[in-house]
């Protein structure tokens, strides 16, 4: 769903930049109760792997694909701010380096596939897990927030367009067309969040953010009745380099894998907000981005660059730029607040 230049105009694209820009803000102070020294590679590793995966579209319908957004999966596994922060890293690299996304639609696309996804996702999230206890309700909860996430934000994009669109607009049938494909695509979004937050829950349920106190204290009684809670070892004594940096690296080397090798059996059709605008007739007003002659836009098809060396490399950008994001946001005395 990334949005071209050329969509829309000047005032609702910078009042977009401004209110992405206040929301990234919020989200750099928010991140400190999410992030520490522990988990601050997870969100390099999450960040590189939704822009791994969005470069896997899916067909959803006759001539029209999908691929993930992430936000709620980020949300999900790193928390809300943090996610937000991810989510912008991601579309930040893809705008500049792969000219997926234009420059002046930047504020746009953060908007729409970072603050709305991940804010509708988490609410969606919390609710269901309000209910809906253990592992099997999380992996539950999981797929129902990237279900809803997406019609969400592209109904947030349509909305937008009626506002400050640079062509006019029937609303009700972009809505109607951006909806309904794009409930298609939040079904592939919902089982591959649900599929990847299970698999982390199965190996490393610390890493989950939205997981957290699941595990019950383990109680020890004696031989004189008393009852003594030892519960399970804290997350944050897990050490740094020891445990977590072997699910570290195998998490790198299934993100490599995705962006390296499977992005080559990617559906080559256009996604969903492509095809409505396409049938709709608003598809015209794309301008042509400014870094479109970078060897690396379009995932390497400018350059002649195989889209798997393409996507290594944006894996490394993001996994870096992320990553260090993330550590300049932690908590400074190692501990969560």
């Amino acid at each position: 769903m990334h949005v071209p230049d050329g969509f829309f105009n000047v005032v609702t694209s910078i009042s977009a930049g401004a209110v992405a820009a206040a929301g990234v803000a919020v989200c750099l102070r928010g991140a400190r109760r999410e992030l520490d020294d522990r988990t601050a590679p997870m969100a390099g590793l999450v960040a590189a792997f939704i822009f791994a995966v969005q470069m896997l579209n899916f067909p959803v319908a006759a001539g029209t694909s999908g691929h993930l957004l992430g936000g709620a999966l980020a949300a999900i596994l790193v928390g809300p701010y943090t996610g937000v922060l991810c989510m912008t890293v991601v579309l930040l690299v893809q705008a500049v380096f792969f000219a997926d996304g234009g420059l002046t639609a930047l504020g746009v696309n953060v908007t729409i596939m970072g603050l709305v996804t991940v804010l509708a996702g988490w609410a969606v999230f919390r609710v269901v897990t309000g209910f809906a206890r253990g592992k099997g309700g999380v992996t539950a909860a999981a797929f129902l927030a990237a279900l809803i996430s997406v019609p969400a934000s592209a109904l947030v994009f349509t909305l937008l367009f009626w506002i400050g669109g640079t062509a006019p607009i029937s609303v009700g049938a972009v809505a109607a067309a951006m909806g309904g494909v794009h409930l298609l695509i939040g079904i592939g979004e919902g089982v591959i969040t649900a599929v990847t937050v299970g698999a982390v829950l199965a190996v490393r349920p610390d890493l989950v953010y939205g997981a957290r106190g699941l595990a019950k204290p383990l109680v020890l009684r004696g031989a004189d009745g008393e009852s003594t809670p030892v519960g399970a070892p804290e997350p944050a004594a897990a050490p740094a380099g020891g445990r977590l940096k072997p699910f570290l690296l195998g998490g790198v080397g299934v993100t490599l894998l995705l962006a390296g090798l499977v992005s080559f059996v990617a559906s080559p059709d256009p996604d969903g907000l492509e095809a409505v605008a396409e049938n709709q007739g608003f598809g015209e007003q794309a301008g042509e981005h400014a870094f479109g002659g970078w060897a690396l836009a379009d995932y390497g098809e400018v350059g002649g660059i195989p889209v798997g060396i393409a996507g290594v490399i944006g894996v490394g950008l993001v996994l870096l730029i992320a990553g260090a994001v993330a550590f300049a946001a932690r908590s400074r005395d190692g501990v969560r607040a």
